[in-house]
């Protein structure tokens, strides 16, 4: 909150405040200087400031690396996570109840997300649930799929699931960002990966026959995301994929949605 707190995020986050007029939330990242993700999170427009909802493991790390940005600007930087309980809901009509309340911004498949009063509840322990679903849809999620500093934005898929902005001023890691864009240069990219039996840990070896193209990230029970060298893999042709020992299989539809047309070659859709 505070007189500067919409200039100094719109300085820092890789996607535009200015977004907020026309939806109630947007999908963000605040990047190192060399491009990678730190952190991942919605801004929500809350009164005079911003909600910022990002991984609860992460809060204390994100209320620092904001407080390092902070310098003489106007802003009040607080973490107010005791206060709240997110949700997510999926169906056709927003869920009812306190809070605020907005459609996913990165897939429309995911359904909503609430940020509500501290006591909020849902029906039994649904985030198992969430999270094959997100997974199936293609959305990576950090500290589930990716550890901080680990990937870059386009790698996340922010390019296509609504997290970063191209025509917006600077912030930080902005050069690195638009270079990879303009040169189509995301080779490694977050897939969705299926087994008929459970899929092995994160960071598990993904082959295609003798070919080393990628590793798991996060999984429940046979529904996971892969991060995928997209290359290798049109390299590899029919050859059969397996997670560690696990046979495994990317939809060939997954991969041409987040194939660059620069650098698409034989994998253009």
């Amino acid at each position: 909150s505070g007189e500067d707190a919409r200039t100094f995020l719109q300085g820092l986050v890789t996607n535009n405040l200015d977004d907020l007029v026309r939806a109630p939330a947007v999908h963000a990242g605040l990047l190192s200087p060399q491009g990678k993700i730190l952190f991942a999170f919605f801004i929500v427009a809350a009164g005079d400031g911003f909600l910022l909802e990002t991984a609860r493991g992460q809060v204390a790390d994100f209320v620092k690396r904001l407080g390092f940005y902070r310098l003489r600007a106007k802003v009040v930087i607080a973490d107010v996570s005791e206060a709240f309980d997110v949700l997510a809901a999926w169906g056709s009509a927003p869920p009812a109840g306190e809070g605020f309340v907005f459609a996913d911004p990165r897939a429309a498949s995911l359904g909503w997300r609430v940020i509500a009063p501290k006591g909020a509840s849902a029906p039994g322990d649904m985030e198992p649930a969430y999270h094959a679903r997100r997974m199936r849809h293609g959305v990576p999620a950090i500290g589930r799929d990716f550890a901080t500093n680990e990937v870059f934005p386009h790698e996340a898929l922010f390019d296509i699931q609504n997290g970063v902005d191209f025509g917006k001023g600077c912030y930080v890691g902005q050069e690195v960002v638009s270079r990879m864009q303009h040169r189509g240069t995301a080779r490694s990219r977050f897939l969705p990966i299926v087994a008929a039996s459970e899929l092995p840990p994160r960071g598990t070896e993904i082959r295609a026959g003798a070919a080393r193209v990628g590793t798991m990230a996060g999984h429940e029970g046979g529904v996971g995301l892969a991060l995928v060298r997209l290359d290798r893999l049109a390299a590899a042709g029919q050859a059969p994929l397996a997670a560690g020992d696990v046979p495994a299989s990317i939809a060939p539809a997954d991969v041409a949605r987040v194939t660059p047309l620069k650098a698409a070659g034989s994998l253009q859709p």
